[in-house]
């Protein structure tokens, strides 16, 4: 199973949509808990991710541990990019900064028939935001973590 979660974050970062698109269940669920959004079927997860490419085009991931238990893998990774495309949020798009971030993260990934079929995205906006400079003072905090990437 962690062949697949590794060939799902390789071809996301190859900016591979077909490879990456094959990863996934036709109508597998994505949710990502720091921007509050969730999608589903495998076209509307890489409609998504293009969003993130397209924000920071050399993003990639490390996986730094994982663990599996049962049709569950679970993956600690840490996510690098450089911001060189517009980021969308809720607060209007920040421009690109050409700063480069380190985000940690994990992916709980729900795989059926060596397909991921249900992917939860756990990461840390609110640091994300802080590495580009975002102004994310307290009484902007809850509207800087829920970005509306497109």
């Amino acid at each position: 199973m962690l062949d697949l979660i590794k060939r799902s974050l390789d071809t996301f970062a190859a900016s591979d949509w077909d490879g990456f698109k094959a990863c996934f269940a036709p109508n597998a669920v994505y949710e990502e808990y720091a921007t509050r959004r969730r999608v589903t079927g495998a076209d509307e997860i890489v409609a998504l991710d293009k969003g993130w490419k397209a924000a920071f085009p050399d993003a990639a991931a490390t996986v730094k541990s994982s663990y599996t238990a049962g049709d569950t893998e679970i993956v600690e990774i840490e996510w690098q990019g450089t911001n060189k495309g517009a980021l969308e949020t809720v607060a209007g798009a920040l421009p690109a900064t050409n700063m480069r971030v380190k985000v940690a993260a994990v992916l709980v990934n729900k795989i059926s028939n060596d397909k991921i079929v249900e992917l939860h995205h756990y990461f840390d906006m609110f640091g994300l935001l802080q590495q580009l400079g975002a102004p994310v003072s307290a009484a902007e905090k809850g509207k800087a973590q829920q970005p509306v990437v497109h």
